[in-house]
């Protein structure tokens, strides 16, 4: 392929994975290109890139600067691919290949099912006309204010396959949902095209209750190979994008330690975030610098109470980071609410050390309550927060290595 820049046309791109992934698909120049809705036609017009994607809020607008169009992209009215030709631009729609790949590879059967898409933006034409191609019906959008909306939609409890193309849930908004999987008894499957958190609110309450269910990082892979097919001139195999998810899931992923107070949790993970290059957060550390006292005075003046409302706080915020490696404070585990802050993008790892070895300096419940009962009231809690456990009552470098082992 000759010497030729692409790039993500939108408005905001902060949070975008897109440039990572045309990295691993096929390494050619790829940059974000934030342009205001004036700008558009300015950009679109003088712009020397041969080729970009494009996202909110431009997938619609950039049609009549099309010189021709995809089958699809006709069809669904919607346009995520611009290539360079030498008539002009030609938009393609890659969101159909990509949202077609997360319900195959969910196992979720849409054929024949009642399935409700919330929202009616540009994501989700493709993600009508993919379903309506793999045989799911009735399809059913809803809306804010359409026939289908949020007050009515009890009217559609039968629903079997839940779709979300609305940015609710997306990063930093996270822990919103477009509705409770628990309302839908019929429920077979939950799909979601927001990739940032890995795991959405409504995600996570379907993985709770066992149903079947796909967030949009496959997607956004899926729907990259097919441009970056069409900006490179050749295929680029099936295999690859489950590459890509690895790697990209491990790169999201924090790394989440929990454990007794004193089980060596901000040492190992100060030297297990300098082993993967990534940024360390300390809980209880940013509880004290939020609070502006040290948390020993947090429990004299507030009690317990008052310091697990200020750590759900400050797990809310660090749970929303990708990419870093934070320890948690000994009790966060106490509160249930803390664990979906974690899950959505963290591997969690629960470090255990002997009772006898745990350091109590500075950690007020330690100094008042022996410490096998306070093992006793949260070991269930650990044990149901975490994806691995490590010893670490041998050389600190073996629960380093472990744990290392795990994410890579």
């Amino acid at each position: 392929m000759e010497d030729k820049s692409f790039g993500l046309l939108g408005r905001k791109l902060g949070h975008s994975w897109s440039p990572r992934i045309h990295a691993l698909l096929a390494g050619y120049p790829y940059e974000l290109y934030e342009v205001e809705p004036e700008q558009l036609d300015h950009f679109l017009a003088t712009t020397p890139l041969a080729g970009m994607n494009v996202t909110i809020p431009y997938k619609k607008d950039v049609l009549p600067y099309c010189a021709a169009l995809s089958d699809a992209a006709a069809r669904i009215g919607s346009v995520n691919t611009l290539v360079r030709t030498p008539d002009g631009w030609y938009g393609d729609n890659t969101d159909y290949a990509g949202f077609r790949y997360i319900v195959e590879r969910s196992g979720v059967d849409v054929r024949g099912k009642k399935t409700l898409v919330f929202g009616t933006g540009g994501a989700s034409l493709s993600v009508r006309a993919a379903l309506e191609d793999m045989g799911a019906g009735p399809i059913v959008s809803v809306s804010r204010t359409g026939e289908n909306n949020y007050v009515n939609l009890s009217r559609h409890h039968d629903a079997r396959v839940l779709v979300n193309t609305t940015p609710l849930g997306m990063f930093p908004d996270t822990g919103a949902a477009p509705a409770r999987v628990a309302d839908f008894p019929q429920c077979e499957g939950v799909l979601d095209v927001v990739y940032n958190p890995q795991r959405t609110a409504f995600l996570m309450e379907a993985e709770r209750l066992g149903i079947p269910h796909a967030g949009g990082l496959g997607m956004l892979v899926a729907q990259a190979r097919a441009s970056a097919e069409q900006f490179c001139g050749h295929s680029i195999p099936d295999g690859r994008i489950e590459e890509i998810m690895s790697t990209l899931s491990r790169q999201m992923s924090n790394v989440i330690l929990i454990g007794m107070p004193g089980c060596g949790k901000s040492t190992v993970g100060r030297a297990l975030a300098r082993r993967l290059g990534r940024p360390f957060l300390d809980a209880d550390a940013e509880i004290e610098a939020e609070a502006g006292m040290t948390i020993p005075d947090i429990f004299d003046k507030e009690g317990e109470a008052g310091f697990r409302v200020r750590e759900t706080v400050v797990l809310a915020r660090l749970g929303k980071r990708s990419g870093a490696v934070i320890a948690t404070g000994g009790g966060c585990v106490t509160r249930q609410e803390n664990y979906p802050l974690l899950h959505q993008n963290g591997f969690i790892v629960w470090l255990r050390r002997d009772l006898d070895a745990l350091a109590k300096k500075g950690r007020p419940l330690s100094l008042t309550t022996p410490a096998q009962t306070l093992y006793e009231q949260r070991r269930d809690k650990y044990a149901a927060f975490a994806d691995l456990t490590v010893d670490n009552n041998g050389p600190r470098q073996a629960a380093i290595d472990a744990i290392w082992e795990a994410v890579q």
